[in-house]
């Protein structure tokens, strides 16, 4: 095996020295959780009968003795979004996948689960990062009952596989394995949905061609084929060990995918009946390298930026402590593999068929570039599970990868990658320090300097746009979209009108405290600007004139203005609608976003009985 590159190797030794104290006490959890041994033998008979009261003979039998091991089941279905309609008639099959490998299993609780690309944009989306707390907080109380020596865990997009895996790591101690649904179909090409949004933002086509366009591209059960965050989920759950090697990107529809599913139902079995003391659970697989390895593949594959929260957050969750200079580090020497929408022309179900991620995978260990040596669900090493999935007479047949991808423009070997380095830097400077998604943008795009134009609203800026306002060089300051402010939504609507101005030649570019989303393209977009404008974050001293400069190439966010001086601006007045009064106490003591935005702060790792 080759060596692994030398910032691979320095950056793990200074994130393993900086979270020694937090990996410590987590895993002593861990531990002092396996010493309580099985769960059912704990259990007063009352609270074992209403356990198993709605389960058949059989399994009431094997739990009473003891005989069996049983998995839980943390569904996020719902028919709302696309990406989880499938797991209602997946859940049947997986139980008996689960009889046929001998254990017993139920359904152990459901998660909510919104659809960003339904709330993007509208108010809704001021609840979309706290969900992913509440979900974690939601598989919690479904794993409580405290009946269980394993689990599967079924979730695709953007806040749910973080928040179930958050939640999961509270029981560490136990094993699971996620169980993906697959994407959809392909529709229209990403080119032509892409032109008919920046058509309408130009006021060239009516709301009915966009919605006939956009009902075109989603338009069937399965994640939406775009390379946004839920498919990023899936590329970081492999990458990780935690998700079938090559299972992510096979649609619902397929046969294969129904034997995919078995296979994770067996592995999940299989994990679980391993003598209770020395079962590998969740929390022991994702340490420090593996969390990097997660970070490794967004890199490598321009994944979403939602992940520089979310990582920091699952990260926090199993006492590893990340920071953006990790992200930006790694990014200066993996290489861009992959150029999938929004950083490429081609879907996902193109990206799969080219190789997917077991191609990543493979040319990343192969160069030093991934940590191989982790545990995961299949075993010791990622190495052996490098392998593509395909059907054959009626099972699994494993297929070796090829050295050559099958389309070489959505996936490059590491020897020929798109660019040299992955596709994210760290920002810093007197605004504070955020982050920028840069696989997408253009050269010409990474410096700018402009006079900054504030808004306090996304809308304010839209309307902007759209009344001519804007046609010159200019930075937008989006502010007051914090976690703190009012929950950090996406504001990827931005993104076709502000792409409209670039197509014309001025220079634009967006600094916020918000989030840009999965689907960040174009527009070189500073995000995630960490301290946040509402408690007292540079950007809240920002005026319409300053001249703000960009410059992506060196990691520099600057503005020429004595921001000292000036008394900050006041936020704007947010309705207290859809919901957003209840998350007022989760908005007064979450953290900033470049520590994962996360409401649990230590306590994540608590250890006190």
């Amino acid at each position: 095996m080759p060596n692994l590159h030398p910032t691979l190797v320095d950056v793990a030794a200074r994130v393993r020295q900086r979270s020694e104290p937090s990996r410590a006490a987590y895993l002593d959890k861990l531990n002092r959780m396996r010493d309580m041994g099985p769960p059912r033998p704990r259990l007063g008979c009352g609270n074992l009968a209403h356990a198993f009261a709605a389960c058949g003979d059989h399994a009431k039998a094997e739990m009473a003795r003891d005989a069996t091991c049983n998995i839980g089941i943390v569904t996020a279905y719902n028919d709302m979004l696309s990406a989880h309609q499938p797991y209602h008639r997946m859940l049947d099959p997986l139980k008996a996948a689960v009889v046929d490998a001998g254990g017993v299993a139920q359904t152990a609780g459901g998660v909510p689960a919104m659809c960003d690309g339904v709330t993007q944009g509208q108010i809704g989306m001021e609840l979309s990062l706290f969900s992913r707390d509440v979900i974690a907080m939601s598989t919690a109380i479904a794993l409580s009952h405290d009946v269980f020596d394993g689990g599967l865990l079924l979730g695709v997009c953007d806040k749910i596989v973080p928040g179930l895996l958050i939640g999961a790591l509270s029981f560490g101690h136990l094993p699971f394995v996620f169980v993906p649904a697959g994407p959809m179909p392909t529709g229209i090409s990403n080119s032509e949905k892409q032109a008919v949004r920046q058509e309408f933002a130009k006021g060239k086509v009516g709301r009915l061609q966009l919605l006939e366009s956009e009902a075109r591209a989603y338009h069937s059960p399965g994640t939406c084929t775009f390379y946004g965050t839920a498919n990023s989920n899936q590329m970081m759950l492999e990458m990780m060990g935690l998700q079938l090697i090559g299972s992510s990107f096979v649609q619902p529809q397929e046969n294969l995918r129904e034997h995919l599913n078995a296979a994770a139902a067996q592995r999940a079995v299989a994990l679980s009946q391993v003598p209770f003391t020395e079962r590998k659970g969740i929390g022991d697989m994702v340490g420090v390298e593996t969390v990097l390895n997660a970070v490794i593949g967004l890199l490598a594959t321009g994944g979403s930026t939602n992940h520089t929260i979310h990582l920091l957050a699952i990260g926090r969750a199993a006492g590893v402590e990340l920071t953006w200079e990790d992200f930006a580090d790694l990014s200066r020497v993996v290489p861009l593999l992959a150029r999938v929408y929004p950083n490429g022309k081609a879907d996902v179900n193109a990206f799969h068929a080219a190789g997917g991620v077991p191609y990543v995978m493979k040319e990343l260990i192969d160069g030093g570039l991934l940590f191989d040596d982790i545990e995961t669900i299949g075993g010791r090493g990622l190495r052996p599970q490098c392998v593509l999935p395909t059907l054959g007479e009626g099972e699994i047949a494993w297929e070796t990868l090829s050295e050559e991808p099958h389309d070489d423009e959505v996936l490059r070997p590491r020897a020929r990658p798109f660019q040299p380095t992955g596709g994210l830097e760290h920002l810093r400077g007197p605004l504070g320090e955020g982050v920028i998604k840069v696989s997408a943008v253009k050269p010409e795009h990474l410096q700018i300097s402009a006079p900054a134009v504030v808004f306090d609203d996304q809308d304010d800026l839209l309307h902007a746009c759209k009344s001519g306002e804007l046609e010159r060089d200019f930075v937008a300051v989006v502010r007051f979209q914090g976690p703190s402010a009012n929950g950090m939504p996406e504001l990827h609507k931005l993104t076709p009108s502000l792409g409209v101005l670039l197509d014309k030649g001025y220079k634009v570019a967006l600094v916020t405290d918000g989030r840009m989303s999965g689907a960040s393209g174009k527009v070189p977009a500073a995000i995630h600007m960490s301290p946040e404008a509402i408690r007292g974050g540079p950007l809240a001293r920002v005026r319409t004139g300053d001249i703000i400069t960009l410059d992506a190439r060196e990691g520099l966010l600057t503005v020429d203005a004595d921001l000292s001086a000036r008394e900050p601006a006041p936020p704007p007045p947010r309705p207290p609608s859809m919901g957003r009064e209840l998350f007022a106490s989760m908005r007064a003591v979450v953290g900033s976003a470049d520590a994962g935005a996360s409401v649990f702060g230590s306590d994540v790792l608590e250890v006190k009985a």
